[in-house]
């Protein structure tokens, strides 16, 4: 099954690695119980025990589900980006040593980069590219 389809905004920040207004992102005050997905893929990236508020305007979590988001170089070299595992979308940037959390480690995510489902609903199927 093919990637979820994704509109100009969607495709602008998850493949052109772009960035959302911080602030504007609809899962940013989201407090429900459930998990987050790769809007991209489906893939499950976070639960809802691992987000806090940062106050940084996007969402953040201090941990990832497995080994579901790769870190890699971001093209200024100054900062990680992260990634989906799965697919390869863009999600944001992660930060470590700002003391946040008792887990010392930020995951700035888009919230345009994820789709949300909630505790009580079944997780829907990870879409491959074929």
């Amino acid at each position: 099954m093919p990637y979820n389809e994704l509109d100009a905004e969607e495709t602008h920040i998850i493949v052109n690695k772009g960035t959302e207004r911080p602030g504007t992102g609809a899962l940013n005050d989201c407090k429900d119980d459930g998990t987050y997905l790769c809007r991209r893929c489906n893939a499950p990236l976070y639960e809802s025990s691992s987000k806090f508020s940062s106050g940084c305007g996007w969402p953040s979590f201090d941990d990832q589900i497995g080994d579901a988001v790769k870190r890699v170089p971001d093209a200024d070299g100054r900062r990680i980006e992260i990634v989906c595992n799965h697919c390869q979308g863009h999600l944001g940037h992660v930060f470590e040593g700002e003391g946040m959390t008792v887990k010392n480690t930020r995951h700035c995510v888009n919230s345009v980069s994820m789709q949300f489902v909630p505790q009580r609903d079944a997780l829907p199927e990870v879409l491959n590219d074929r």
